[in-house]
């Protein structure tokens, strides 16, 4: 009886310390724009690693938040969309996001690597 009621009690304590940690990542991304987004939601997701960004151009519907994600051993930037697109300094693996709440064609570039450019056309 005693063995059953710690094993019962041991099962109950990593229960409750899985729903715990479940609830301390909320699986949200702030963007630029101070607005969340929830996984369900339209995402992108461009990677930077050897110098490129990569895919270097891509399609998304309105509303639809990029991600770039700094893959690489050096600091990059992605900056563009006449300035509404900045991200700062981005080093080794960190993460930008933008939210495109309009429509059309914006070119970005890495203002340390002038070379890496990258576009993101909004339906």
């Amino acid at each position: 009886m005693r063995k059953t009621f710690i094993l019962i009690a041991g099962i109950a304590i990593l229960a409750a310390f899985a729903l715990v940690i479940s609830a301390c990542g909320d699986d949200k991304t702030t963007t630029t724009s101070g607005a969340t987004t929830s996984p369900a939601e339209k995402s992108q997701v461009i990677d930077i690693s050897a110098n490129k960004f990569d895919p270097a151009e891509v399609t998304v519907d309105v509303g639809t938040t990029v991600t770039w994600s700094n893959n690489d051993s050096v600091t990059h930037t992605v900056t563009g969309g006449s300035g509404a697109i900045n991200s700062g300094d981005l080093q080794s693996g960190q993460n930008f996001g933008y939210t495109f709440n309009e429509a059309g064609t914006f070119d970005y570039a890495c203002t340390i690597h002038p070379d890496m450019k990258g576009t993101v056309i909004v339906k």
